[in-house]
């Protein structure tokens, strides 16, 4: 996967957010293959869109990010996933490389979210 084709499945029960960080991705001209409001949502776009990176919220109202997380890791462990929380929850690192994280972004740090996932992709591709 190089980095100007990547197709990115946003899953956030915000709304506003996933317009937000999907002008952001856009602006790389990567496109957003899919977005799902909840966790469940998300893992079935997941298995049916088959993305090469996910964007996970932590906080949802069905299940967590962890939780989808598990279930996409199981589905296609080759898949990146990067947990894109406004929580500050400590020691949470160990649990979401359990799941199959490979990077958490604050969200108030979404500037720094091209550079994540640039990196995540290249790692990918080699």
């Amino acid at each position: 996967m190089g980095t100007e084709a990547i197709r990115i499945l946003i899953v956030d029960d915000s709304e506003t957010t996933r317009r937000i960080v999907g002008t952001i991705l856009r602006s790389r001209h990567w496109t957003i293959c899919g977005e799902a409001e909840d966790g469940r949502t998300g893992v079935e776009k997941f298995q049916e869109l088959k993305p090469d990176v996910v964007l996970l919220d932590l906080s949802m109202p069905d299940m967590t990010g962890i939780e989808a997380a598990q279930q996409m890791t199981a589905a296609d462990p080759t898949v990146p996933l990067i947990l894109f929380t406004i929580l500050e929850i400590d020691g949470i690192g160990d649990t979401a490389r359990q799941a199959g994280i490979r990077r958490i972004v604050p969200k108030s740090e979404a500037w720094s979210l091209i550079p994540s996932i640039e990196s995540i992709a290249n790692q990918h591709a080699s």
